[in-house]
C-alpha cells in the first residue's frame, strides 16, 4: 500500500505536469500580446520592424519579438506658460513654454496654444522606426514652433493681438496640417489660447485700440445726428405741403370737438369757420 502511494512512475508523471504548468505559466505570455482598442503595436524583431501595423486584438508573436504600442486616440498638446497646462512644463520644470516669436514689425509675442491631433494607424511603423515611441517630443512640438513663426512674422503684433487673431489660427493649422500628414499624423485643431506681449506693449496696443474705439464711436454719433436731422428737414418739408386750408379746417374740428371747454365764436359768416391764410 505505501508502495503504491509513493510509485516512482505517479511522481515522474506529476513532476511532468508541474513542469510543462511552470513553463506555460512563465513563457506562455511571450507567445502573444493583447492590442487595446485605440492603439497599434509595432512588431520588431532583433532589430527589424514590420511594415504592418498590428491592429487591436488577441496577436501570436514570436516570443523573441518585441512589440511597441502607440495610440491612435486623439492626443492634444499643449505650450503655454502656465505650469499645470503645458505638457513640457510638467515634465522639466521650466519656466515658460509659450511660443516666443517676432510679429511683422519685429515685435516679441508669446502665443499659448493646443493642438489636437491622431497617429495614423498605417503609418505607425514608419514614424517608429524613425523617431521611436517619443515621436510628440522629436516631431510634433517641433513643427508647432516652426509654423507659429512661419505664420506670425507676416502679420503686425496689433493684428496678432487681436483683429486677425481668428485668421492666423486658420493660417497654423494649414500650414501645420500639410507638415505633420507629411509625417503620418492627422492634425484635428489648433487653439490659439492666449497672445501674451510685454506689459509696456500691451498698454501701447490697448491705448491704441480705446482710441480707434473712441473715434469710431464718434463717427457712429456724428452719421446718426446727420440722419435725425435730415429726416427732421424732410418730415418738415411734407408738413408744409400738406397744411392747406381744407387740413387746416379738419386738425381745428378735432381738437374742439372733445375739448368740454371750447367756446365756439363764428368768423367767417358765409360758414361758421375760422379762416385760415394758405401756407406756402
Amino acid at each position: 500500500m505505501f508502495k503504491d502511494r509513493f510509485n516512482p512512475k505517479k511522481l515522474g508523471t506529476l513532476f511532468g505536469f508541474g513542469c510543462v504548468a511552470v513553463f506555460l505559466l512563465l513563457f506562455l505570455p511571450s507567445f502573444f500580446v493583447v492590442v487595446d482598442a485605440g492603439e497599434i503595436g509595432v512588431y520588431s524583431l532583433f532589430g527589424k520592424v514590420t511594415e504592418e501595423p498590428l491592429y487591436p486584438g488577441f496577436r501570436f508573436k514570436v516570443p523573441f519579438a518585441k512589440v511597441a504600442k502607440m495610440s491612435t486616440r486623439t492626443q492634444d498638446y499643449t505650450m503655454t506658460s502656465i505650469e499645470e497646462d503645458s505638457e513640457y512644463l510638467t515634465s522639466t520644470s521650466g519656466a515658460n513654454d509659450a511660443i516666443e516669436t517676432r510679429a511683422k514689425d519685429g515685435a516679441r509675442v508669446w502665443l499659448d496654444i493646443t493642438v489636437l491631433y491622431h497617429l495614423n494607424a498605417e503609418n505607425g511603423p514608419e514614424i517608429y522606426k524613425e523617431l521611436g515611441t517619443d515621436y510628440v517630443e522629436k516631431l510634433v512640438r517641433p513643427l508647432i514652433r516652426s509654423s507659429i513663426r512661419g505664420v506670425a512674422a507676416n502679420y503686425t503684433v496689433t493684428e496678432i493681438y487681436s483683429s486677425k487673431r481668428d485668421e492666423i489660427q486658420i493660417k497654423i493649422f494649414e500650414q501645420m496640417e500639410k507638415d505633420l500628414l507629411d509625417r503620418g499624423i492627422t492634425l484635428e485643431e489648433v487653439l490659439l489660447r492666449k497672445v501674451n506681449l510685454s506689459q509696456t506693449l500691451s498698454d501701447s496696443i490697448e491705448n491704441k485700440l480705446a482710441a480707434e474705439q473712441n473715434v469710431e464711436k464718434a463717427k457712429l454719433e456724428a452719421d446718426r445726428k446727420r440722419i435725425d436731422a435730415q429726416g427732421q428737414k424732410d418730415a418738415q418739408e411734407t408738413i408744409s405741403k400738406s397744411l392747406t386750408s381744407k387740413y387746416l379746417y379738419y386738425l381745428y374740428i378735432q381738437n374742439l370737438k372733445d375739448n368740454p371747454s371750447t367756446i365756439y365764436v363764428p368768423i367767417d359768416p358765409d360758414n361758421g369757420m375760422p379762416l385760415f391764410k394758405e401756407v406756402e
